[in-house]
C-alpha cells in the first residue's frame, strides 16, 4: 500500500504549480443563441441598426444601409466619409447593431469570430449593457466591454465600467481593465465567460483578463447581476481614440459569428 502514498501529495503539488496561470473553465456549454450571417440581410428579429446618439462612440451610427452590407456568410460594419453632407451634415458615418429587446443574457459564454481593420480614428468594438435599469442611470448598471482596439494597435483592451470605477474611481481594487496582443491581419474569437463571482475575458479561447467580485468593498463593485444586451459597432473618432483621417476610410469590422452559450 506504501507505493500509493505519494499520490495525494503530487496532486496537491500539481495543483499549487498550476494555480499561477488558471485557466478557463471546463465547463459544458450548451449553445442558445447565434447568428451566422447565412441570410441575405440582417435578421432583424435578432439585431436592430443602431441609431446616432450623443454618446462618444454614437455621434456617426446611421441606420443607412450604406454602412451595412451581408455576403459570403459575414457581416460587414462600415465606417465612411459621408457622401450626402447635405442631407447629413455629420463628416463620417458609421455601422452598428444590437439585440436590445430582443436578447440579453446573464451568465454564460459568449464568442464573436471577426477581423477587425485598421485606420486613424477607427475604434470597433464589442461590448454589453444592462437590458434594464436595475440600479439607476448609467453607469450604476454596468459595462462589459470585451473588445476595443484603437487605430492601428497591436493590442485589444477588454475592460469592466461601473459607478464602482468610473465614479468612485476604483479601477485598480481589482483591476478592472487588461490588454492583450493580436494579429489584426487575421480573424480571431473574442469572447467572455460571466461567472456569478468573475467575469473571464478571452482571446482566440485563452484567458486574456479576470475581473472578480470582491468582498468588502461597495456593491457597485458588482452590477453584473442581471441580463445584458450586446453591442458590436464599427465606431469612429472621439475621446480615447482621436481624430479621424479621412484617408484612411473606409474602414470596416467583418463579423463572423456570435454564438451565445449557458
Amino acid at each position: 500500500m506504501k507505493k500509493y502514498s505519494f499520490l495525494p501529495i503530487l496532486f496537491m503539488i500539481l495543483s499549487t504549480s498550476c494555480s499561477k496561470n488558471p485557466p478557463v473553465e471546463s465547463k459544458n456549454w450548451q449553445l442558445i443563441w447565434e447568428d451566422n450571417f447565412d441570410k441575405a440581410e440582417l435578421d432583424t428579429t435578432k439585431w436592430t441598426r443602431i441609431a446616432p446618439n450623443n454618446a462618444d462612440w454614437g455621434r456617426h451610427m446611421t441606420s443607412d444601409s450604406i454602412c451595412y452590407d451581408i455576403a459570403d456568410g459575414k457581416l460587414f460594419l462600415k465606417g465612411i466619409v459621408n457622401p450626402d453632407t447635405l442631407s447629413d451634415p455629420r463628416p463620417f458615418l458609421t455601422g452598428g447593431v444590437y439585440t436590445k429587446g430582443k436578447f440579453a443574457f446573464q451568465n454564460g459564454k459568449i464568442e464573436i469570430r471577426a477581423k477587425l481593420e485598421c485606420a486613424q480614428g477607427a475604434w470597433p468594438a464589442m461590448w454589453m449593457l444592462a437590458e434594464e435599469k436595475k440600479y439607476g442611470a448609467y453607469p450604476r448598471n454596468g459595462e462589459i466591454d470585451i473588445m476595443e482596439h484603437l487605430n492601428f494597435d497591436k493590442i485589444i483592451y477588454q475592460t469592466t465600467h461601473s459607478y464602482y470605477t468610473l465614479e468612485l474611481k476604483q479601477k485598480d481594487n481589482p483591476p478592472h481593465s487588461g490588454t492583450a496582443k493580436v494579429n489584426i491581419d487575421q480573424f480571431n474569437t473574442y469572447g467572455l465567460e460571466w461567472y456569478p463571482d468573475k467575469l473571464v475575458f478571452t482571446l482566440n479561447g485563452e484567458e486574456t483578463f479576470r475581473y472578480p467580485k470582491i468582498e468588502g468593498v461597495d456593491p457597485s463593485q458588482w452590477p453584473y447581476d442581471q441580463p445584458f444586451y450586446i453591442l458590436i459597432d464599427q465606431q469612429l473618432g472621439g475621446s480615447w481614440v482621436g481624430e479621424v483621417d479621412p484617408d484612411d476610410l473606409p474602414v470596416q469590422m467583418i463579423v463572423d459569428y456570435i454564438k451565445v452559450y449557458e
